[in-house]
């Protein structure tokens, strides 16, 4: 075992530089403090009367991403950004309280599943991504973006139809399409660093996109599951 684990951890010494190592060191360091603070918004919502998921938070979720993205990186406001994606992940995680709000109430075991399940995926498709060759998944980035621009196009256009088909096919191309952009973004963060783009915060931010995205798709799936499971037992 712990051959195997020397070997595992050679390869990636083996494979990236010294200063590319840091980078990601700082961006996964970013992503963590990002869904810590997310999770610290989740509970609030479900836990106390501070605050509640609602219009003027969304607002807010919107003005913390405007700020972070408009706001440079200079290599002297890194505390001011951080704060700005701190501040955009509590948001999110609190706006994802009624979808767990909902959760909990069918099944509380539903929401520890849908975080190991994205945590596993997560984790995988990062390292896969990592061990793979530089820039080989880069490719995929064209077509991801396309099929989630059509994705976008049909929801809206769902709205009207409300075909039930439709919307279960969306679930788990939107998961499948999350996955492939954690391959992608993984890559990509090495390619801007070596182009010279060193903003491990605006890089963490991708990376947190897809994590929540996945983790919201495993809910909703997992959910569904678990009341169509209920509804036949009721049939039986």
């Amino acid at each position: 075992m712990a051959a195997v684990l020397n070997n595992f951890v050679n390869s990636f010494t083996n494979r990236l530089e010294s200063p590319v190592r840091q980078h990601l060191k700082n961006v996964y360091g970013c992503l963590s403090l990002s869904t810590l603070s997310a999770a610290a918004g989740a509970y609030i919502h479900l836990y106390t009367e501070l605050l509640e998921a609602n219009l003027l938070t969304t607002l807010g979720t919107f003005g913390l991403l405007f700020a972070l993205i408009s706001t440079p990186d200079n290599g002297k406001n890194q505390k001011l950004r951080l704060s700005y994606l701190l501040g955009f992940a509590f948001l999110s995680g609190l706006g994802l309280g009624p979808l767990l709000h909902l959760v909990i109430s069918i099944n509380p075991s539903i929401v520890i599943t849908a975080l190991i399940g994205t945590t596993v995926v997560f984790v995988s498709f990062s390292i896969s991504s990592l061990l793979a060759e530089r820039g080989r998944w880069l490719y995929l980035g064209g077509t991801l973006i396309s099929l989630l621009n059509i994705m976008v196009l049909f929801s809206i256009l769902n709205l009207f139809l409300r075909w039930s088909l439709f919307y279960q096919a969306h679930l788990y191309i939107g998961l499948f399409l999350m996955c492939g952009f954690v391959i992608y973004d993984t890559q990509l963060i090495i390619e801007k660093y070596h182009m010279g783009s060193k903003d491990f915060i605006l890089h963490s931010f991708d990376l947190f996109i897809d994590f929540i995205s996945i983790f919201r798709h495993l809910l909703i799936i997992l959910t569904q599951k678990e009341i169509s499971k209920e509804q036949r037992k009721r049939k039986n």
